[in-house]
């Protein structure tokens, strides 16, 4: 990438399980999802050397970073076609680059592991077949915290600030909405409710007020209907600690999501020029 570039960090909803290798079974049903994610690299501008992705699929009692340098997959869903757990993403690892995380949350505090075992969940192979569908962007995983501690990971999000000057992109993946009993019609009002402060909470705010809003998010309308476990939302908190500065954006939105919800995608900084 070019000097002195700075890439953006994203927060994705990454959809429900295997979904971009099972449009046929439910066609037009992920179309503006799909869309937001193939807009990716030509928002970008530019090829990232690495991408660092943190999925809600991912925690351990301490921060962990994925070191393979060709990771396996983790089928890591159930009741869905026999196809889908035979799919392959093969982009490889980066183990320079996890060596690189784990210095610069050592050198804050965190203790933080390495696995050369842990392979793609779905959180990730999932919206990067999308995105990158030849693989040929090295990809490696960052856990959250089993404790789903919101300072704890905008911290983290903060440390990982040079990585953004480097060429490593950051894109926690998760869902604004993650409620199992709550998709469909049933969902629809407090998906709406939690998604409105979502939206003003990161585009409308920035810096400290917005890490604030951000830490204090169980007070949000309808938190805990949304959220009922945070796991999907965590992601967010190391999107946003990586660019807390800059402005958010909404990329993706759409309020009849899996039969009736709201949800989101953003992206914090700048892009480069089209390609």
């Amino acid at each position: 990438m070019p000097a002195n570039s700075t890439l953006p960090t994203y927060f994705i909803s990454h959809g429900g399980g295997p979904w971009p290798y099972m449009k046929n079974e439910m066609p037009g049903v992920w179309d503006k999802l799909e869309a937001s994610l193939k807009a990716m690299p030509r928002e970008l501008g530019v090829t990232p050397k690495a991408v660092l992705a943190i999925s809600g699929h991912w925690e351990e009692p301490d921060f962990t970073v994925m070191s393979s340098p060709q990771p396996p997959m983790i089928y890591d869903y159930s009741g869905f076609p026999e196809h889908t757990y035979r799919v392959k993403y093969s982009a490889p690892g980066a183990p320079d680059i996890a060596q690189r995380v784990q210095t610069l949350l050592s050198e804050v505090g965190f203790k933080i592991g390495l696995d050369d075992r842990r392979g793609y969940d779905h959180g990730v192979f999932a919206p990067f077949f999308v995105i990158y569908p030849d693989a040929h962007v090295p990809i490696l995983q960052l856990s959250i915290r089993a404790d789903y501690d919101p300072a704890a990971h905008l911290a983290a999000g903060r440390a990982l600030v040079p990585l953004r000057s480097e060429g490593v992109l950051i894109v926690g993946s998760g869902l604004s909405y993650h409620n199992m009993r709550g998709f469909g019609p049933r969902g629809a009002i407090a998906s709406r409710e939690f998604d409105n402060w979502l939206n003003s909470t990161v585009c409308e705010s920035r810096g400290t007020e917005r890490s604030n809003k951000l830490m204090h998010w169980e007070a949000a309308p309808a938190a805990r209907s949304a959220h009922p476990q945070e796991d999907h939302l965590i992601p967010l908190m190391v999107a946003v600690g990586a660019a807390e500065q800059d402005q958010g954006e909404c990329t993706y939105h759409e309020d009849a999501f899996m039969g009736g919800v709201t949800v989101s995608s953003f992206r914090f900084g700048g892009v480069a020029a089209v390609l």
